[in-house]
């Protein structure tokens, strides 16, 4: 039997492995979803008294929602399940929010959290200048460093980059560099030829002696990688993580992801950006036509804030402290300053959206434009204002979205959106060739934002994001260049467009917003 012939066989099976755990979690989910259902059904019927007592427990759960903290959009799709089945929605509900495994995560980051504020400090001259080149932006900056441990940090060369294609060679080459670790955080990993090109160089590097540590999200292991996989790379010298691997219990903090994409080497170079580890993220393989996605390279201080990022995540499931020293980035790596950047995080605990407060915050304070490219549009009624009011207020608001989605359904929510924002005067257009999974922001040439953050739900209340501020670097330029470049490939949307989308595609668009918090 031939070599291609023995590794197809061998992905066959390894697929076969997948799909087959994969549909003994969705059998469990759906039993353990079956005995809640039964369970209420027959408390309903066969005790009167516990009946009484459960309406009594809906009426307080109502109350207790209205009076929380938090999203007003999220308590009223709880509102829809408790009005339509009162006692079932509101066990329903207190089920999903006394999750154990989700406490027990939101409290581990919480220590993990003071943990990395001890090595993180403000470099006084950075914040000194800043102070007095724009009061604003100093303010902003005070609020990241106290609500996200994100220091501004100056001395960082950044390098952007308008496709996967054009990212991926500098992975490679930044990754043959490497001389002490390299830590590798993503979303999504297939095996193909991008995968398989990184981590030969990682089996190497783990031969010269580097620490190499991957962590990967766990619903890869739903369709993508077989359980065992991080074992395979133990095997190989890397260590290895998948994020909440998916097991047939069901919890609510499956629905935290890890949407992250890290990429840190030595402490001198951190990638981020909307790429994953697959083959369509290079265009070498097409799925929704040509992939659109964007990234950025990051040299110098603000290199250490991408790293402390990967230790908390990686410690998540680690008990003993690391001794984060051994990571810093060294003050030989500094390089000459341009600009300002802002790494940052965004958990989907606590009150504090970061990723939405660092979009609000461009679209709040934009002079003359916004530029935005997002693969999806599902938005809650805070960012809904601000991109209106940002419109209407003479500031031009422009967004490139896919024409070829990716998710049908997903494609119909955001086009709910549409009437509203162009009526506002924001401009929509769709990105003609294919699928835009760029999540960029840019504004009046002196802000911009390259990260894992979308315009949804999603990234702003329920993953795991990242990203990078960036204020008064040269390289804005060149994101907004590859702006105005893509925006020649797009198709214009207008109020007339609308009108022609199907009647069906429109019920179904209206129904799926009323659970658009939960998307």
């Amino acid at each position: 039997m031939k070599k291609e012939e023995v590794k197809q066989k061998g992905i066959r099976g390894i697929k076969t492995i997948i799909y087959g755990r994969t549909l003994i979690v969705i059998l469990a989910f759906l039993v353990q979803l079956a005995f809640f259902i039964v369970g209420y059904l027959w408390l309903k019927e066969y005790s009167y008294i516990l009946n009484g007592i459960l309406t009594i427990v809906s009426v307080i759960v109502v109350l207790h929602l209205f009076n929380e903290k938090g999203m007003p959009d999220l308590k009223l799709v709880w509102m829809l399940p408790i009005s339509i089945f009162p006692v079932f929605g509101a066990l329903f509900y207190l089920y999903i929010s006394t999750q154990a495994g989700t406490h027990m995560l939101q409290r581990r980051l919480q220590v993990l959290f003071g943990h990395t504020k001890k090595y993180i400090a403000q470099e006084e001259a950075v914040r000194q200048r800043l102070t007095e080149e724009s009061f604003q932006m100093s303010r902003f900056a005070e609020y990241m460093l106290s609500y996200d441990n994100s220091p501004v940090y100056g001395n960082t060369r950044i390098k952007y980059y308008p496709l996967g294609d054009d990212q991926f060679p500098d992975m490679l080459a930044e990754l043959k560099k490497a001389e002490k670790f390299i830590f590798l955080e993503f979303f999504i990993v297939k095996e193909g030829y991008m995968w398989e090109s990184i981590l030969d160089v990682l089996k190497e590097k783990v031969k010269e002696g580097v620490e190499v540590r991957f962590m990967y999200d766990g619903t890869c292991s739903l369709s993508l990688l077989p359980n065992f996989y991080p074992k395979e790379m133990e095997r190989e010298g890397i260590k290895c993580k998948m994020f909440s691997p998916i097991r047939p219990v069901f919890s609510s903090h499956y629905n935290n992801r890890d949407h992250r994409k890290i990429l840190v080497v030595d402490g001198k170079t951190a990638f981020t950006g909307g790429t994953n580890l697959a083959d369509e993220y290079i265009n070498r393989k097409s799925r929704f036509g040509h992939w659109k996605d964007t990234a950025i390279r990051l040299q110098g201080d603000a290199v250490e804030r991408f790293t402390y990022m990967f230790l908390e995540m990686w410690n998540v499931t680690e008990r003993s402290e690391e001794d984060y020293t051994k990571y810093k980035t060294s003050a030989e790596v500094a390089v000459k300053s341009d600009g300002y950047v802002i790494p940052y995080s965004v958990s989907p605990y606590g009150t504090e959206r970061i990723g939405k407060r660092v979009y609000l915050d461009i679209l709040n304070t934009a002079v003359n434009y916004v530029h935005i490219m997002t693969p999806y549009l599902i938005l809650d009624y805070e960012t809904m204002m601000a991109l209106t009011y940002a419109a209407r207020r003479g500031v031009e608001v422009i967004i490139i979205m896919p024409h070829i989605p990716d998710k049908q359904y997903a494609f119909v929510v955001a086009k709910t959106y549409y009437n509203e924002l162009l009526e506002a005067g924001v401009r929509i257009y769709e990105y003609t060739p294919g699928f835009v999974h760029a999540k960029v922001f840019a504004a009046d040439d002196e802000k911009a934002v390259v990260g894992t953050v979308n315009l949804d739900y999603r990234s702003m209340y329920h993953h795991f994001e990242c990203g990078a501020l960036l204020y008064r670097n040269s390289e804005i330029a060149a994101i907004e260049r590859d702006f105005k470049e893509t925006l020649g490939q797009c198709q214009e949307v207008s109020t007339e467009d609308y009108k022609k989308q199907k009647l069906w595609e429109r019920l179904e668009g209206r129904f799926l917003r009323m659970l658009a918090p939960l998307m």
